[in-house]
């Protein structure tokens, strides 16, 4: 066994136990682990194999029972993941498959247990793509409590379940009046699509602050909320800057406020690169203290996240349905102060990148219930490239299994409203 591939799995089981016993985002494990490992060329091969096991955790469970007599510790549980998802989804060569999981589970003080992983492997090699037959996929992937969630929101939780069954492509959005990389597609706007694999620090233009990395999606809420030149505008909880960025290409006066220093600091990084400016603002939302009132409001609010499933599977094992009802009195508390500090005729736009209905159909109906705003509809004149995604209410909800013959796209809702 070679360096590179032992730095890879190991890589990936330390990343794997963060996610799944600590209910850590692989985002935040990957960039502490890579810190600690000097071989960063590791960090494509181990996170292929993360996404793997995320993405195919219930079906790999359910091949993987019914071959242990007793359920071992956790950590052996995730390397005979790691195992058979090199097996039957990676198509790993049998030989190197369990020799190289076997030494995992040596190295990390597991000895007792490399007669098991051998055995249980080796089965499975054994069966190779039989072990599929019969199983339930789409319904094995996803945790119960979203499957129920989302079918009783009617947005099929099957066809969403598909969406793990494929690579994410890369968008890009693109500074107004450039022209774009070559090899994109153009999806609306200043948004734009590149193939699976796509490395976007490989691409003209990006050191030269051109564009930026984010999901059609999630440029929806900006785009919508239509800044005109001029006014004064608030990204509450900004950072990365995506939308910041938007909210400045389209000629408002930006103020962009988050709490997080970490992500303070994430944020100018982004509008350097970008050369856009923006008063960056550290605080919590809920308590800011301005001088000056709003013409609009962009209130992207934390949430469970779990519309962004498809690009990052994680979030279907570390997100918890008694979360939920906490991330909803925080949005409350956000919406209760962007109303505070928007002017009488200010728009406010609501967003999430959720599937929880309480995060945002149920976050609608509340908002339109205050009697200090109106609802301010979205149509299909607002949206046209989209719309599918227009609802009865006048609010936008995209799916990860819309646009499926592009790619999909991030779930999201939006709602807008206007102050009287």
């Amino acid at each position: 066994m070679n360096k590179e591939k032992d730095d890879t799995r190991q890589i990936a089981f330390e990343a794997l136990c963060q996610v799944l016993e600590r209910n850590r985002s692989l985002d935040a494990v990957l960039d502490l682990l890579l810190s600690r490992h000097a071989d960063s060329r590791d960090k494509a091969a181990a996170y292929r194999l993360i996404v793997c096991c995320l993405r195919q955790k219930g079906v790999l469970e359910a091949i993987i029972e019914p071959l242990l007599r007793r359920a071992p510790p956790q950590p052996v549980s995730v390397i005979l993941l790691l195992g058979v998802a090199q097996i039957i989804f990676l198509e790993t060569p049998r030989h190197a498959a369990i020799n190289t999981t076997v030494n995992l589970a040596r190295k990390n003080g597991f000895s007792g247990f490399t007669g098991l992983v051998n055995a249980v492997l080796r089965k499975v090699a054994d069966q190779g793509k039989e072990c599929l037959e019969g199983l339930d996929q789409e319904r094995l992937n996803l945790p119960t409590w979203l499957w129920q969630e989302w079918d009783k929101a009617g947005f099929n939780p099957r066809q969403l379940a598909q969406c793990l069954n494929y690579e994410v492509p890369l968008d890009l959005s693109v500074k107004s009046g450039l022209s774009a990389p070559q090899g994109g597609v153009l999806l609306c706007a200043d948004s734009y699509r590149y193939p699976v694999g796509t490395k976007v620090n490989n691409l003209s233009g990006f050191e030269e602050g051109q564009f930026w990395v984010q999901d059609v999606a999630a440029s929806l809420p900006a785009f919508l909320l239509q800044v005109k030149q001029g006014e004064k505008v608030a990204d509450l909880c900004a950072a990365p800057g995506g939308k910041t960025a938007q909210l400045v290409m389209a000629g408002g006066q930006v103020v962009a406020v988050e709490k997080d220093p970490k992500r303070i600091k994430r944020l100018k990084e982004n509008l350097d690169r970008l050369q856009l400016k923006a008063e960056i603002v550290q605080s919590d939302a809920a308590q800011l203290q301005y001088k000056e009132e709003f013409d609009a409001i962009l209130l992207d609010a934390p949430c469970s996240a779990t519309g962004i499933f498809r690009r990052h599977p994680d979030v279907l094992h570390i997100k918890k349905p008694k979360e939920i009802s906490g991330l909803v009195n925080v949005q409350r508390q956000l919406i209760q102060a962007a109303l505070r500090y928007l002017k009488p005729g200010g728009r406010l736009m609501y967003s999430v990148c959720s599937l929880q209905p309480a995060e945002a159909e149920e976050q609608a109906r509340y908002m339109s219930s205050l009697p200090e705003i109106l609802p301010l509809p979205l149509t299909v004149e607002d949206i046209p490239f989209l719309p599918e995604s227009i609802i009865k209410e006048g609010w936008v909800r995209t799916l990860p299994s819309m646009w499926s013959e592009k790619g999909g796209l991030d779930g999201f809702f939006m709602a807008r409203f206007v102050k009287k």
